[in-house]
């Protein structure tokens, strides 16, 4: 272990500081400033490697946490990030940007604040890039097997890389003007900058990985062409179908889904021209739905000069503590206070969006609401509390239903589940023999670790297949854990 009495002598839970809310929403940096090494170091020394480490039962990339804690506190970032990447392939994505379930089943969260592992874990991968320690990882000899990739995510990108350091020539397909998927245009610049992304992009390339952008499988290249020139596929093609809210006036001006917004806000940040860029600037904005993407939007409406911003949640107001339903090691629902919250705006819970109101021009210019409670588990409104709020830009950050069908999902002909995602197999193979699927288009909606944790998988079962066995590393199953936390 770390520490013998790390607990004992530090009890309180230490996070890096947030950049005054007044300097970051002038820019697109990340919100959080550089912690002390010692600070960081005493944090690791919390972790008591516990007889059973329930953190590993919180992450499903089955990280050794216990272990890069230990190397961490000793200030050993070489050991450290060795035993990182053993599990991961890219923890600095998810030391910015996954909700830590591993946090919540940490064993000193039982009577105490826990362990703060996602910040050791970006610590780690960050000292390794400084210091040299992070370099590209070659085959030795190549298979003469060939892999395409569809989509440049988490999962599509942790794919690749299993799949290239095994030896098969790989080819990743990513439709927009360059790779990463929601990496690179639906996370805003101020909880990842994507000089962070660039980087590991080309430590796989460096290895091999060819990356084919601008191009639309299923349009460009047909999934039959695909299956002609490849011997095998990956779909991780995440899930793009947005859910939609059909309410009267929704066709008004000014009503948009937050992946529309936020990739052209990302854009404008790195100084890219976006022609006729949605923009919050001086407006009302209203954010239908409370989760990461909403706060994304609150973010970036923000820093674009919004003139207010209310976020709208149909569920009520989580509590801050822990619920007796949702006991230790699960991941609570609680009332958390992103860093776009903490930068001003109003949110509302318990309502329902009943319409959008027009101006003379065709624009949306408010927006109905009423409360709702539960009843029989159903959010129901409650007569009398309709209200209305000004509103001039309306976002949907509701989540979504699944991969798109059209285009090479249904010319490849794989099947589909009830959920509208691509079934697969124990070994993530589709029902058509040599098409994968890892990630959002296969599992639904969910969180970044499991994307990577996902891909890693996929690529087992692909090069199993291609080879009759595989040494890679198999973290799950498609069916092993809950959809999300």
């Amino acid at each position: 272990m770390a520490d013998p009495q790390g607990f004992l002598n530090t009890r309180e839970r230490e996070l890096p500081t947030r950049r005054p809310v007044p300097v970051r929403i002038r820019d697109w940096k990340e919100v959080y400033e550089e912690q002390q090494a010692g600070e960081l170091q005493r944090q690791a020394g919390r972790c008591m490697d516990c007889g059973i480490p329930f953190c590993h039962s919180g992450c499903p990339l089955g990280n050794l946490i216990p272990e890069w804690n230990t190397f961490a506190w000793r200030g050993d970032w070489t050991d450290a990030i060795e035993r990182l990447h053993a599990t991961n392939n890219f923890p600095e994505f998810t030391g910015r940007l996954c909700p830590a379930p591993c946090e919540t089943a940490c064993v000193l969260g039982i009577n105490q604040p826990a362990v703060t592992i996602k910040q050791i874990e970006v610590t780690t991968i960050e000292r390794a890039f400084e210091e040299g320690l992070v370099h590209p990882l070659p085959p030795e000899r190549l298979s003469g097997k060939t892999v395409a990739v569809v989509g440049s995510g988490p999962a599509g990108l942790a794919a690749a890389q299993q799949l290239t350091r095994a030896g098969h020539t790989v080819a990743v397909f990513e439709r927009a003007d360059k790779p990463g998927g929601l990496l690179r245009y639906g996370i805003p610049e101020f909880k990842m900058e994507k000089a962070v992304l660039d980087r590991r992009l080309a430590q796989m390339e460096a290895e091999g990985t060819r990356f084919r952008n601008g191009m639309d499988i299923g349009v460009d290249i047909t999934g039959r062409q695909l299956r002609d020139r490849y011997d095998a596929v990956v779909l991780a093609l995440g899930a793009t179908v947005p859910r939609d809210l059909d309410v009267p006036g929704r066709s008004l001006g000014g009503i948009h889904q937050a992946m529309d917004f936020l990739p052209q806000g990302n854009r404008a940040a790195l100084g890219e021209h976006v022609e006729d860029q949605v923009v919050a600037t001086g407006k009302h904005v209203v954010v239908i739905g409370g989760g990461d993407t909403g706060a994304d939007c609150i973010g970036t409406s923000h820093r674009q000069g919004a003139a207010s911003v209310t976020s709208l949640e149909i569920m009520p107001q989580p509590g801050e503590d822990r619920p007796s339903s949702q006991p230790w090691p699960t991941y609570p629902m609680l009332y958390r206070v992103a860093s776009a919250h903490e930068e001003g705006g109003e949110r509302i819970y318990a309502v329902s969006t009943t319409e959008f109101v027009g101006d003379d021009d065709g624009n949306v210019a408010a927006l109905r609401l009423t409360e709702v409670e539960m009843v029989d588990g159903r959010p129901t409104s409650k007569p009398g509390t309709e209200r209305e709020i000004p509103a001039q830009l309306v976002l949907f950050a509701m989540g979504f239903l699944g991969p798109q069908g059209a285009g090479v999902v249904e010319q490849l002909g794989v099947d589909l589940d009830e959920r509208s995602n691509v079934r697969r197999d124990k070994n993530f193979m589709s029902s058509v023999p040599g098409v994968f699927v890892a990630g959002d288009a296969g599992r639904g909606q969910s969180l970044i670790v499991w994307a990577i944790a996902e891909g890693r998988a996929a690529a087992a079962g692909v090069d199993a297949w291609l080879t009759g066995s595989s040494s890679l590393p198999r973290p799950i199953g498609p069916a092993d854990r809950p959809l999300t936390v």
